[in-house]
């Protein structure tokens, strides 16, 4: 019989803190040797079917001449170490397994948060897990987003303690905001463990004025909104006109941070105000209203006047290009025949321009005489 086949045959194992690990022992020989589980103490465990430790969550899966299972429930972190299968030949041969027990980090907490915050606050968030073996690692999201914080590790004993802080300048972007604490570890196959917490930055008011239509005119509707930005929320708003009340008319409405007339008119016009204010401050808009008259308005362009005046320029130009063209091609015809009087008799191109001078010359000479 090969040696190496009576030789007893194990895995490492990994499994998570609170589950179940499964150690076995093959051998592919064997003539009714015992097999034998031990734990990391040199405890015997099993001794072929016979339990050995009392220990209710460790239990026999399987045992026969060539294999010996044993299952231990509800890991904990002790149980890490390494296992040791003996098979009872002359001499004893054994095998050994190392069982990897994962640390399952706790849920994250979120601490230096206080509510409400003030605008302008400095502020340190930091995250805390523990439990976790291996060291966990932990992540920032800013509304979904990831950013960087500062990361810490401590060890306690077999585990790790995990921390990651945030430094934070608040101001009224900050409200409302969301930041997440996210844990991951190999532990966590399917999922992570996460903690959010949501800023309330309290913060003066600021004020905007929406209005209806661009151009007010006379007899048009014209809705002004005041719409103040604030946390606490300032309300009521109060509007006015000029420095003072609003006139007490039928055709102006105040409705909330509405502000309505009905039919506009010159007497309307004015720097209307709107002012909101909450315990942290004051604030305003302002809106300058000028009712023009529909009636004073220019008229559209007259687009057939228009089209007259470009086409009278177009032909005035065309006409101007073929006078032009024409008192330049008679000018240089002249200065052609010219030339080609003088070249007749002439030996050489200068002579030939002093003899077509001459000629013109002369012919102004006979036109004078004839005269």
């Amino acid at each position: 019989m090969n040696d190496a086949s009576q030789f007893p045959i194990v895995q490492n194992m990994t499994v998570t803190e609170g589950g179940i690990a499964n150690l076995t022992c093959r051998v592919e020989h064997n003539d009714n040797t015992s097999l034998q589980w031990s734990n990391p103490a040199q405890q015997t465990l099993f001794f072929g079917d016979k339990k050995a430790l009392r220990d209710n969550r460790i239990e026999l899966v399987r045992a026969t001449s060539q294999e010996l299972t044993i299952s231990i429930s509800e890991v904990t972190l002790a149980d890490e170490g390494m296992y040791t299968c003996s098979l009872f030949t002359m001499p004893v041969k054994t095998a050994k397994a190392f069982l990897t027990v994962l640390g399952v980090p706790k849920k994250p907490e979120i601490n230096g948060l206080t509510k409400p915050l003030l605008e302008g606050d400095q502020i340190t968030l930091t995250c805390v897990t523990s439990g976790s073996k291996p060291a966990a690692d932990v992540r920032w999201f800013k509304n979904e987003k990831e950013i960087k914080g500062a990361k810490e590790v401590n060890a306690s004993g077999k585990t790790f303690t995990v921390k990651s802080s945030l430094q934070l300048l608040v101001n009224r972007h900050d409200d409302g905001v969301a930041y997440t604490c996210r844990v991951d570890h190999v532990s966590l196959t399917a999922t992570h463990e996460e903690t959010t917490q949501v800023l309330e930055v309290h913060y003066a008011p600021y004020v905007e004025i929406k209005h209806s239509i661009p151009a007010p005119l006379e007899g048009q509707y014209l809705k002004l909104e005041c719409v103040p930005h604030g946390n606490p929320s300032p309300d009521p708003v109060l509007w006015t006109k000029d420095g003072g009340e609003l006139p007490d008319l039928d055709r102006v409405i105040v409705e909330g941070r509405e502000l309505t007339f009905m039919s506009l008119n010159k007497t309307d016009n004015g720097t209307y105000r709107c002012e909101a204010t909450n315990h942290l401050g004051t604030s305003h808009a302002e809106y300058k209203l000028v009712v023009k008259d529909p009636n004073a308005l220019p008229g559209p362009p007259d687009h057939a006047l228009i089209g007259g005046i470009v086409a009278v320029v177009v032909f005035a130009t065309l006409c101007l290009i073929i006078v032009l063209g024409r008192y330049l091609a008679r000018h240089k015809g002249t200065y052609l025949t010219n030339e080609a009087k003088g070249a007749d008799d002439a030996p050489d191109a200068d002579t030939a321009i002093i003899n077509a001078d001459g000629n013109h010359a002369h012919a102004e000479e006979k036109k004078e005489y004839f005269i």
